[in-house]
């Protein structure tokens, strides 16, 4: 009997994950992952549910308390792009540094069991005439979560299994309803675990960053506002500027430095060109030479045509076709063929 293990939230996908493979005759064992305290599917009440899941189910339950490791790879690295003025995607870092390497090497170092399995909708499937794995969306393009999986490496995809990637949300929920599970109404996080926590970023952030006032000031420096922090913006950002201007303006740069927030028309947050830093080719080796692609830059922004030109030191730069509205430092640039993920990496503050 093949063996595997899954790694349980207590959210109703990562339930399904496991009932279904536990249906299809897998020898499972749940594996929940301590991120944090409080409520919320990562925190010590997702624990609860996911043990419930594993009772309900007949399967053994281990518990791994990586609550130092979501603190250093994920937390710090947040209040330190803050900080500096960027906004990090900590999903993808958490995935990889806090998750899934965590997981395989309990699995196999603690469990002798080679193969994990997780509730997240994507797909990966093996190419025999490259020796290569490929990462690629999930047939719900609603719920797609390939984004934030850009960083898993070869190994990882190897020893993975995303038993909902060929199906809907709505078949999710309609067969926790058929299996019965005790999970299979409870309601859909919406938010970074973070934000479940402390109810909004803002106050995640202010009890890291001790909030210190400023200038708001458009891109020739002349003083239109006040902030209560640098923190508390983000590129792009429209709402709660507390400027009144005859049109409308948005946060075009934050410079931690000199403690300020650069405003400007939409105009101004256009770019034609960006840099990638930390590189990571997932389906494909690395290029070597510019491709042609389309890249998402956000996880809710449509993927846009783009040619990636590699650079040195695991860089590219991505040239679109079309000018793009809100580049992030921090955020992650992802570059598909069609469904197939090739590669990713983390937008670079522009000079």
């Amino acid at each position: 009997m093949n063996k595997i293990v899954v790694g349980l939230s207590g959210g109703v996908d990562s339930s399904v994950a496991a009932a279904t493979l536990h249906h299809q005759g897998y020898e499972v064992v749940g594996l929940t992952l301590w991120l944090m305290k409080g409520k919320g599917q990562c925190c010590s009440e997702g624990m609860v549910d996911a043990a419930a899941i594993c009772e309900q189910l007949g399967i053994p339950h281990h518990i791994v308390d990586s609550r130092e490791v979501f603190q250093t790879n994920i937390v710090d690295y947040l209040v330190a792009g803050y900080e500096a003025g960027i906004t990090p995607l900590p999903c993808s870092q958490c995935n990889k540094t806090v998750k899934f390497a965590p997981m395989i090497e309990y699995s196999r170092q603690q469990l002798g069991i080679s193969s994990i399995a997780t509730g997240h909708y994507a797909r990966i499937t093996y190419d025999a005439g490259s020796s290569r794995y490929k990462l690629r969306r999930a047939v719900d393009l609603s719920k797609d979560q390939s984004y934030f999986l850009y960083d898993l490496t070869q190994e990882m995809l190897a020893a993975s299994l995303f038993p909902l990637g060929e199906q809907t949300k709505a078949e999710t929920r309609r067969i926790a309803t058929q299996f019965q599970l005790k999970t299979a109404d409870k309601p859909e996080s919406q938010d970074l675990c973070l934000i479940e926590k402390h109810g909004s970023m803002q106050a995640f952030l202010d009890n890291y960053i001790t909030p210190q006032a400023g200038d708001i000031v458009d891109l020739e420096g002349k003083v239109l506002g006040k902030h209560a922090g640098v923190h508390h913006y983000t590129i792009g950002q429209r709402k709660g500027l507390g400027i009144a201007a005859a049109q409308p303006l948005y946060v075009v740069g934050l410079d931690a430095v000199r403690n300020r927030v650069i405003v400007g028309d939409r105009t101004s947050t256009s770019q034609s060109e960006c840099t990638v830093q930390r590189v990571n080719w997932v389906s494909i080796p690395e290029a070597t030479t510019p491709i042609r692609a389309e890249v998402q830059v956000r996880y809710r922004s449509q993927a846009v045509p783009v040619t990636v030109i590699p650079l040195e030191n695991s860089r590219v730069k991505l040239v679109f076709d079309e000018p793009q509205f809100c580049i992030t430092p921090g955020q992650g640039a992802v570059w598909y063929d069609g469904d197939i993920l090739l590669g990713g990496g983390i937008l670079e503050r522009q000079n």
